[in-house]
């Protein structure tokens, strides 16, 4: 399972979350929003090694996507609004492609993105808006996805061990304000994550 950190602002905070373990590092640049880089000011991030960078954009132009993407160096794009899933097909299937965990089947959803994408189920939009994770207690066997959304240090064995994804993503529940990443709760969720993940697999076996 990867561990990603994101909303990112500062150049301290993500040399922090590499030191302790993240897989991806997440950097917002959709304007508007509270955790926004500006990506003319953030060259810093093509110097990040040792994790992949993912950018978030929420209904930009694909042109301006790809732009930021290169200038940056990123690994990873993620979609978190209405963009075309045409786009799917132009940025890879290392995207992540946020997903409504409310309604029928969200499995369904998720299903029909997979392979073209790794789905991120998140109830809110990035705004930290907690989700009761048992609704999606019964994953379909193969099917992999990422979940987000009111995660912290407290509540991430349990969205696990619901879940059992592939990937887990924080923001607001490793900050001590928007966008400033505090390093030992970084540290904790890490930790916490990891470890739900080996007492997931010793239940199973």
């Amino acid at each position: 399972m990867l561990v990603k950190i994101c909303g990112l602002t500062r150049p301290g905070d993500a040399e922090a979350a590499i030191e302790v373990g993240a897989d991806l590092l997440g950097f917002v640049f959709a304007p508007r929003t509270p955790r926004f880089v500006d990506p003319s000011r953030a060259i810093w991030i093509r110097d990040l090694v040792g994790v992949q960078k993912v950018g978030v954009f929420r209904d930009q132009e694909l042109d301006s996507i790809i732009a930021i993407r290169d200038l940056l160096g990123l690994d990873r794009v993620q979609l978190h609004g209405e963009e075309p899933e045409s786009w799917l097909d132009a940025l890879g299937s290392d995207t992540l492609r946020r997903v409504q965990p409310r309604g029928a089947d969200p499995w369904q959803r998720a299903a029909m993105l997979s392979g073209r994408c790794l789905p991120l189920f998140d109830p809110g939009a990035g705004d930290g808006e907690p989700f009761d994770w048992t609704t999606l207690r019964q994953r379909p066997t193969g099917l992999w996805v990422g979940i987000a959304g009111g995660l912290n240090p407290e509540n991430v064995t349990g969205a696990v061990h619901t879940v059992r994804p592939a990937l887990v993503d924080v923001s607001s529940g490793v900050e001590s304000a928007p966008g400033i990443k505090d390093p030992n709760l970084v540290g904790a969720f890490i930790a916490a994550a990891r470890a739900a993940v080996e007492s997931a697999e010793l239940e199973k076996s």
